[in-house]
């Protein structure tokens, strides 16, 4: 059993916060399956094809002890059931199909109205030549006022999401406080009024599908709608944040790619993608070994833990070829995919609607705002699990 270097510690905030994929790339040449000693100890999973096969494997490779470094079992205080991205199928699968046509392909794409009127207003309150922070101003209103729009929430409620969305990425990216605690608290109290309004008046929403859902002939229960309702929160809300104010990020620190862009705009959604595969939003997910098995000539026992690193697959030379650290609006991924999103049963189910968000907001930005550069250093958001920017100030030049 190999064990990696002090350098390696992907149980930390801080090493997120400094060059992370010098690290991979060692790894990936080296010793692409070490054993990392920290937080009790797991497999490091850091080549896309063995996340492939992690994935696609729940009866060897189990979701349902925990999915966040640091949180195993699930022991949770009043019963409170787990979310859907700590099941497996089959029970995942009659989750899942509850609310899968709200983010179809298809469905999602009746919300571009909606999305480019987000953007076009969040754009118009920028006067011209002033340094804001985009962070703020574009990426977390666009997600934010979507996955509220699914939910049902009305708008005057809207301004609580961020923070509650933000408390409960600071509690799974291992900062757990009082205040943290007392956000996720209100949060699911709302969520228990709102779903107490829906069973006497259902709706055209989320959380009036949830109230009326049946599983096997039984109704849901409170508690397992409050979780998905939260799981849908963060996950909406986060993944495309930091997509969209990571990928503002490679555009103004690679002005060559920006200007290709600008020139060619065709490109822009495969420019997503690559967006997508560089700033890999979610950092990792963990899956437990429910038996003792092999994965890439390693012996893993019964109960470790696996650290699926999706940042580190996503740039696996063996995929994207040496430049694989090189942002490339052009490159090509029509055959190749990316783990942004997870794999297999635990494909995003956002996916969707987080492309059509960034794609949007992207051409709304360059249209309006073309030479926007870097005024001032970005603040990184200091988490294990999500690649975020905190702040991101801009100067916003036609």
């Amino acid at each position: 059993m190999h064990e990696t270097g002090s350098h390696f510690a992907p149980d930390l905030p801080e090493f997120y916060l400094g060059n992370p994929h010098a690290s991979f790339r060692r790894l990936r040449r080296e010793d692409p399956l070490p054993w990392y000693p920290g937080s009790g100890g797991m497999w490091c999973v850091l080549k896309h094809a063995d996340i492939v096969t992690v994935s696609r494997d729940p009866d060897r490779f189990t979701s349902t002890r925990g999915v966040q470094i640091g949180i195993r079992d699930l022991a949770r205080p009043g019963g409170v059931p787990p979310t859907i991205i700590e099941m497996d199928p089959p029970e995942h699968n009659r989750y899942r199909k509850l609310v899968i046509q709200a983010f179809a392909p298809r469905a999602t794409a009746n919300l571009e109205t909606m999305a480019r009127q987000i953007a076009r207003e969040s754009l118009e309150a920028i006067h011209p030549g002033t340094v804001a922070d985009l962070v703020e101003g574009l990426a977390v209103p666009i997600p934010m006022y979507m996955i509220a729009e699914l939910l049902g929430v009305p708008r005057r409620d809207r301004s609580h999401f961020k923070r509650w969305s933000d408390a409960m990425i600071e509690a799974g990216g291992g900062g757990r406080s009082p205040a943290t605690d007392a956000a996720l608290g209100e949060m699911l109290g709302y969520f228990q009024t709102v779903l107490g309004e829906r069973r006497r008046a259902p709706k055209d929403d989320l959380i009036s599908t949830l109230a009326s859902a049946r599983i096997e002939g039984s109704v849901l229960s409170d508690p397992e709608i409050l979780m998905f309702c939260a799981t849908l929160l963060a996950a909406g809300n986060e993944t495309t944040r930091n997509l969209i104010s990571g990928g503002s990020l490679l555009l103004m620190q690679n002005p060559d790619e920006k200007r290709r862009l600008l020139a060619q705009r065709s490109l822009l959604p495969n420019a997503v993608e690559e967006m997508l595969r560089v700033w890999t939003p979610v950092h990792s997910f963990t899956r437990t070994a429910t038996r003792e098995t092999e994965l890439r000539g390693g012996k893993i026992s019964d109960g470790e833990t696996l650290l699926l690193l999706y940042a580190s697959a996503n740039r696996d030379e063996e995929v994207w070829g040496e430049d694989s650290d090189r942002f490339d609006v052009g490159r090509d991924h029509s055959h190749q995919r990316h783990l942004a999103f997870g794999f297999g049963e635990h494909l995003c189910l956002g996916a969707s609607l987080a492309r059509l968000e960034a794609l949007i907001l992207f051409q709304e930005l360059l249209a309006r705002y073309p030479n926007f550069e870097l005024a001032g250093e970005p603040t990184l958001l200091r988490s294990r699990l999500m690649h975020g920017v905190e702040h991101l100030p801009v100067l916003f030049r036609g």
